[in-house]
């Protein structure tokens, strides 16, 4: 069983940065909106037909993702931003009426996550997603539909959900639960609150924790 964590934040609080010292050659980058990352990135080249080796693949079709997530040999893969899986399906069926739509578009959402949990025990998927805050004050992924915040708790399927923090230019991830937001992490796993938002750092921390040997100890 793979281990996924989610990091959740607004635009602009480091989501995509905190990429920054992965090693693409190690890393599958999916990406729902093609979009240039916010770092020296020479090295993160689009998969296409002739760089079948990059590290980045442009897709918001859930099925697609699953089956690429299934058949990459990459030890680290990384889906951002996860909630325009779900808005695009959305817009591209607005016109539609009822609510067939919003139940398709929860089960698919549903079937990435779940994939991203069954992988091989030395993967690990890193799921970036936007917040949105409930009617009860609490901070939680954002959505989309009640069909899936009523049956389903993303934030319950994974044991790691980290948070974007912000604080006098510091770019961090929260590591704790504040009381009003769903940021979860095992114990001993961080011995602070906030870390550096890097998730390469995450990564090792991981990896020791669990005891998971990746393909450059091996």
């Amino acid at each position: 069983m793979s281990i996924a964590t989610l990091i959740l934040g607004e635009s602009g609080t480091g989501k995509s940065t905190s990429l920054r010292n992965l090693d693409p050659t190690k890393t599958l980058l999916i990406q729902s909106i093609g979009k240039p990352l916010p770092f020296r990135a020479k090295e993160w080249r689009l998969i296409t037909k002739d760089n079948p080796t990059g590290s980045i693949f442009i897709c918001d079709n859930a099925e697609t993702i699953c089956r690429a997530i299934t058949k990459t040999d990459r030890e680290i893969i990384v889906i951002d931003d996860y909630q325009y899986i779900m808005a695009n399906e959305f817009m591209r069926r607005a016109k539609e009426k009822g609510y067939d739509k919003f139940t398709d578009i929860g089960e698919r959402a549903w079937a990435v996550f779940n994939q991203a949990l069954n992988l091989p025990m030395n993967k690990r998927v890193y799921i970036l997603a936007h917040t949105e805050t409930d009617p009860f004050g609490k901070t939680k992924i954002k959505t989309i539909g009640k069909m899936l915040d009523e049956k389903i708790t993303l934030e319950g399927m994974v044991t790691i959900c980290l948070r974007t923090h912000v604080n006098d230019g510091q770019y961090q991830f929260s590591t704790q639960n504040n009381g009003s937001d769903t940021v979860k992490s095992p114990m001993g796993l961080f011995e602070t609150q906030f870390i550096d938002n890097d998730v390469k750092l995450v990564d090792d921390k991981i990896c020791d924790y669990y005891g998971i040997h990746t393909t450059q100890e091996q």
